[in-house]
């Protein structure tokens, strides 16, 4: 089955790449990957490939970088990549909606790892959303339709971990899951072994885009709310606040904290222009 399997992965950042891994672990490497164009990238503006294209070029695997999936070339460009066609397709934090004419293209459709409970937290930024407003979280596989994470559900599976966790952890453990998840249902789905399950969409809740704003804290607000922040942005954009001495005013970055007695107690920092150091070194050097 995974040797004669033709499929295709959609997927852009380290998230994908972490489902490759896995995936590839479990035996499945994709005959194409289909990702985004080059962007600019740091304060040079350097034109940076998406860590999916790395990972192609570093396993050896064709890919696609297309500007959008809503024209005919790119259309055209993915049917017409694999002569005798494809099996299936799937998504991992590709970034984009799929249009329903390329989701059709494979005989077995398109199915999609999503780290949420659906339909809790459709969109963009469902880990760092989910940290910031649940208290449980999972991964989905679902076959995508042409909404967003609109598709009916063909596994889903809970997360076990301390919460709230860190984004960075959540994100390697949803990813390892849904891959491991997706490798056991491949095969069922394409004997027709699976059951389709429609979400309830009365339930549904959405996620937006997270902005670099996001993540300014107020060292006075709720600490639970503050504690949430710094840990469901420790990816992008990091959670920061902004200290005043004088005229000079500093933003310090928030890498790790934790809770104690009621209050917020803030762990490693990176102040402006410097390295990532403890809280309390800072506090003593601020002193001196």
């Amino acid at each position: 089955m995974k040797n004669n399997l033709t499929w295709a992965f959609f997927g852009t950042d380290e998230f994908s790449t972490m489902v490759l891994d896995e995936l590839k672990s479990q035996g499945f490497v994709p005959n194409l990957i289909i990702t985004t164009e080059d962007k600019p990238k740091g304060r040079k503006l350097l034109l940076t490939p998406p860590e999916a294209k790395v990972w192609a070029d570093k396993e050896n695997v064709n890919c696609l970088q297309l500007k959008t999936l809503r024209n005919e070339e790119s259309f055209n460009a993915i049917k017409s990549s694999i002569k005798e066609g494809f099996d299936l397709f799937v998504v991992a934090s590709y970034g984009k909606i799929i249009p329903q004419n390329i989701l059709d293209i494979p005989k077995f459709k398109t199915l999609n790892i999503h780290p949420s409970l659906l339909p809790k937290l459709r969109g963009p930024s469902p880990i760092a959303s989910s940290i910031l407003s649940e208290d449980e979280t999972g991964v989905s596989i679902m076959r995508l339709d042409s909404e967003m994470d609109h598709g009916p559900i063909l596994a889903q599976e809970k997360i076990d971990i301390d919460w709230p966790p860190y984004a960075d952890e959540l994100e390697k453990i949803s990813a390892k899951v849904g891959a491991e998840m997706l490798a056991k249902i491949i095969p069922e789905w394409i004997n027709g072994n699976v059951n389709e399950v429609e979400q309830n969409h009365n339930e549904a809740t959405f996620c937006s885009k997270i902005q670099k704003s996001d993540g300014e804290i107020d060292l006075n607000d709720n600490p639970e709310k503050n504690l949430r922040k710094i840990r469901a942005y420790n990816i992008w954009p990091n959670a920061f606040f902004f200290e005043t001495t004088g005229d000079k005013k500093t933003r310090i970055i928030v890498k790790k904290a934790h809770i104690e007695n009621g209050e917020l107690v803030l762990d490693r920092i990176i102040p402006e222009g410097k390295k990532e150091m403890d809280y309390k070194d800072y506090l003593r050097g601020q002193r001196n």
